[in-house]
């Protein structure tokens, strides 16, 4: 049921002095995009007649069809607590809607709500939890971002030794303003790194809520002259960012990954799910790590997935079992990373597991010994081929995503190893 009508949405902005609206909406790479409209115009948009040009959002449409609108999701009003009290700042998330009145098939929102409505079919609904991990760096004279911290804080450190403390306690009030549940903040192992979790929901609100956070942490670190990024791998020699979504299916209100009479107290469901995840691992990686600099992290020796495994003993697989056992069982997928589109992510999860549930994937015995594991795409050209043929995958994206979004990685693929970088002409030109 809806959190809000069209007239409690109009009813909050005149009573809490909202004078700007942010429409907000995501491209198929996940970067929030808005157009922003003035109350005069609430009535408007709430009517769904607010238009945009889509052809100038890249993996979109042509110039002669660029006409679309925004179709907002009034449960996802809220308004900006670091704008101003007088004529105050809100935002209402988008779905993307063609002239006919059809959803636009290159949003990846709806992408995701496809997948749900799948889900939701077998009687099942996905919650996702994820553990968001980012850096915070200085600002140079011009505020533009660098990658310098004068910090060397480590895992769980507190201040004064975390200089960070101030910002991220600032993220978790302003987080918690905007109406979520923050379950634990603290610093990460490298110098300058720092998590914030907050609590899982339904997968659609916990994409929402990733978008809403980026945005957040980054206004936050803005106002303490930090530089919040999100790039996986930004410093080489220390850990990269990751971002471990925590997943299970609920039927009927209760957690079917629960079964207490097996040894590791998994169902069956659960077992397929996994099984699901590992069989088109390849294929998702695209979506899952999609930047060249993703594969900068994905490397031995500093904690994060190399293989394509699972384990309900140890920490370091690419599918893990925490310990919690009950109604908190959940399975951790530990590859991607925070430049990832949550839409597209969590739609190939949802879609790879539930693959898993309807054709029962075992996802066999978790194998000890490395040379027995298939390994990741340990690039993104292997990435963008590994997608290219699971044919499974592709069709969760759609026709008009996948040919795009392959597209546009490919581009990027060939424009990094077309570069010359630093290191090859400090290890090469004084020895040829």
């Amino acid at each position: 049921m809806s959190k809000y009508t069209k007239e409690d949405i109009i009813r909050l902005v005149e009573e809490e002095d909202v004078e700007f609206i942010r429409l907000q909406f995501t491209d198929m790479f996940g970067t929030l995009k808005n157009v922003a409209i003035t109350s005069s115009q609430l009535e408007k948009a709430l009517s769904n007649a607010c238009m945009f040009d889509g052809s100038c959002i890249e993996g979109f449409v042509r110039l002669e069809e660029s006409d679309m609108y925004l179709y907002p999701d009034l449960d996802t009003f809220v308004i900006f607590p670091w704008r101003p009290q007088q004529g105050k700042v809100a935002r209402i998330i988008c779905d993307i809607y063609r002239p006919d009145g059809t959803p636009f098939l290159g949003d990846s929102r709806y992408i995701l709500k496809r997948v749900i409505a799948q889900a939701a079919e077998l009687g099942y609904q996905f919650h996702a939890g994820p553990e968001c991990e980012f850096f915070l760096f200085h600002r140079d004279e011009n505020g533009l971002p660098t990658t310098i911290t004068h910090e060397r804080a480590g895992y769980f450190d507190l201040g004064p030794t975390d200089l960070g403390e101030n910002a991220r306690r600032d993220m978790v009030l302003t987080l918690e303003d905007m109406g979520f549940e923050i379950e634990a903040s603290h610093h990460e192992i490298a110098p300058a790194q720092h998590e914030i979790d907050f609590k899982y929901d339904e997968a659609l609100t916990t994409a929402d809520n990733i978008m809403t956070f980026k945005l957040a942490v980054k206004t936050i670190a803005k106002r303490h002259g930090l530089f919040a990024s999100f790039m996986p791998k930004p410093k080489e020699g220390v850990q990269g960012s990751g971002m471990h979504m925590k997943m299970f299916l609920s039927k009927d209100g209760k957690n079917i990954f629960v079964d207490k009479e097996d040894e590791l107290g998994l169902s069956l469901e659960a077992y397929y799910f996994i099984g699901g995840i590992l069989k088109h691992m390849k294929g998702m990686t695209l979506v899952t790590n999609p930047l060249v600099n993703s594969y900068k992290r994905l490397i031995p020796g500093f904690e994060a997935p190399l293989h394509i495994d699972w384990s309900a003993t140890k920490r370091s697989p690419l599918v893990r079992i925490p310990a919690a056992r009950g109604e908190d069982t959940r399975i951790e997928f530990r590859c991607p990373d925070p430049a990832v589109n949550p839409y597209l992510c969590l739609a190939v999860c949802l879609a790879a597991g539930l693959d898993g549930i309807k054709n029962k994937i075992v996802p066999g015995i978790d194998v000890a010994k490395e040379s027995q594991k298939e390994s990741l795409p340990g690039n993104l050209g292997r990435a963008i081929e590994a997608f290219k043929q699971d044919s499974y995958i592709k069709d969760v994206l759609g026709e008009h995503i996948s040919e795009k979004y392959v597209a546009a990685k490919r581009a990027e693929w060939e424009n990094y190893c077309s570069q010359v970088t630093e290191w090859e002409v400090r290890e090469y030109l004084h020895k040829i």
